[in-house]
């Protein structure tokens, strides 16, 4: 256990549990991020891991990435982290499955849109709100358009509005809603990964993301060089993020 992220294996050794835990927004902070990757390096080379399930203490999944960790001087570094983590979960060698309630906002959503499996609330509220600040969502514009239609995607990433765990359901982007996600992802677990090899699980979660995971990691490669050398250059993004943190009204410049 970090400060941020409680690790722990159970279903006789064949689940890695990893639960944000930072109250109560569980912001993906460097700190939470680094915890996260270690925590991917430590324990997927175990064979007889059968899958990985993130969930949340608290209400909310999370807030999204710190706002404060966007600003220009710690972008780059900020992005570099997240975006490898985002990595991490996508090419992960064995399933993994994301339980959702309360807000799954940002970089939250970009998370748990890596994943193989997400179950979620009916009241859950999923979005991509970074249009808001001036900015956009790097990886939610490389992962959205993969997991459901390009029209529902750009409409989530152009709008930054939210929506409810029936409506990401019905966008299928939702694989299982339940008032208790985190059993229901339990459930899964247990009645279709458990009992199966956990080297064919190996096997069969390579092939199936082959050409989805190439694609995402090239695109995200070009959609980080695009944030950080020209988004960042102009004023409204800086602008934009700026005045969220100082808790006042944008000043928009168009430029």
């Amino acid at each position: 256990m970090s400060g941020s992220l409680s690790v722990w294996i159970e279903r006789d050794g064949k689940l890695l549990r990893l639960r944000l835990d930072r109250p109560k927004a569980n912001v993906l902070d460097a700190e939470m991020i680094a915890a996260l990757r270690a925590a991917f390096a430590t324990h997927c080379a175990n064979a007889s891991l059968r899958g990985v399930l993130i969930d949340a203490s608290g209400p909310h999944f999370s807030f999204g990435a710190s706002v404060e960790e966007h600003l220009p001087e710690k972008c780059a570094a900020m992005l570099g982290g997240f975006h490898a983590l985002i990595l991490d979960v996508l090419k992960s060698p064995i399933p993994v499955l994301v339980a959702l309630r309360g807000q799954c906002l940002g970089g939250g959503l970009e998370l748990a849109s890596a994943a193989h499996l997400l179950f979620a609330a009916p009241d859950t509220r999923l979005g991509q709100p970074e249009i808001a600040l001036g900015v956009f969502a790097p990886a939610a514009s490389c992962l959205l358009t993969e997991r459901i239609t390009r029209a529902a995607a750009e409409d989530l990433l152009l709008s930054g509005r939210s929506i409810t765990g029936i409506e990401a359901y019905d966008m299928g982007l939702i694989n299982g809603l339940s008032d208790n996600p985190e059993a229901a992802a339990l459930d899964y677990f247990d009645a279709h990964l458990a009992r199966k090899s956990a080297n064919a699980l190996r096997f069969a979660t390579r092939a199936a993301r082959l050409d989805f995971s190439a694609r995402v990691a090239t695109k995200l490669a070009a959609v980080e060089e695009l944030y950080l050398n020209e988004l960042m250059q102009t004023h409204d993004a800086v602008e934009g993020l700026t005045a969220f943190i100082e808790k006042r009204e944008t000043r928009w410049k168009d430029q």
